[in-house]
């Protein structure tokens, strides 16, 4: 999986704490997902409707 250009966030309700998940959602074929703590860690990778259907159940 290729990560070079990925511009990774976090939420603005995680303030300044490094304890939460970053996304990337700027990628052409994944969405990616890594530990703030561990931004060399492993990423978890997801196909862009998987990652909407995840986000929308979360908001309902």
């Amino acid at each position: 999986m290729d990560l070079m250009g990925a511009i990774w966030r976090k939420s603005t309700r995680s303030a300044q704490t490094n304890d939460c998940v970053e996304v990337a959602t700027n990628l052409s074929a994944v969405v990616g997902v890594r530990d703030s703590k561990d931004p060399a860690g492993p990423v978890l990778a997801f196909d862009p409707y998987s990652w909407r259907v995840f986000v929308s159940a979360l908001r309902r």
